[in-house]
């Protein structure tokens, strides 16, 4: 079984998150904004640093794994491209502009954020970039859906692969053999 539950409790926000890589895909989400006397950062960035160590948890030692994924999503004027490596070695590429400095109340600036944690605790090198696109609630959709379709291809059982580490080196990342 491929899945992890992580909790992380700060000062800031209580957090925890259960991913199963089988699953159906349905989410249970309920959120709120933890830290609202500062500001929303502490609970995106916690956010996403639960969901990614629970991806990397759920994973292992990434044995089997087709390791990339990429996805290309569009949402009606806007374009993007999301791919990763499920390689154990983070890495954010980010080439996306927003037009405006807040969506309903949250800063743009925090989905960077968002995507930069992710990443780390996950433990995959993640490019995301916006083609196109003038409205920034479906640019910052499709930012996330984008990810969730090249995760989902990175993490899939390769049956060809027999169960083996998907590196010449026989290990991803930091991994000591």
């Amino acid at each position: 079984m491929r899945v992890a539950t992580v909790e992380r409790n700060t000062k800031e926000t209580q957090i925890t998150g259960r991913v199963d890589l089988d699953g159906t895909g349905i989410a249970e989400v309920s959120t709120g904004i933890g830290d609202l006397y500062i500001d929303f950062h502490h609970t995106t960035e916690d956010t996403a640093y639960v969901v990614g160590e629970a991806v990397s948890r759920a994973l292992g030692n990434r044995a089997g794994i087709a390791r990339y994924g990429t996805a290309v999503i569009p949402m009606d004027e806007t374009l993007t491209r999301v791919s990763l490596d499920a390689s154990n070695r983070p890495y954010l590429i980010w080439k996306v502009v927003f037009t405006r400095p807040k969506l309903g109340e949250m800063d743009t600036e925090l989905f960077k954020e968002w995507f930069q944690a992710f990443a780390q605790s996950a433990g995959v090198t993640l490019h995301v970039e916006n083609l196109y696109g003038e409205n920034n609630h479906h640019i910052v959709e499709s930012c996330f859906k984008g990810l969730a379709r090249a995760l989902r291809q990175a993490v899939e059982i390769d049956a060809r692969r027999s169960g083996a580490i998907p590196s010449t080196k026989g290990v991803l990342g930091g991994s000591l053999p």
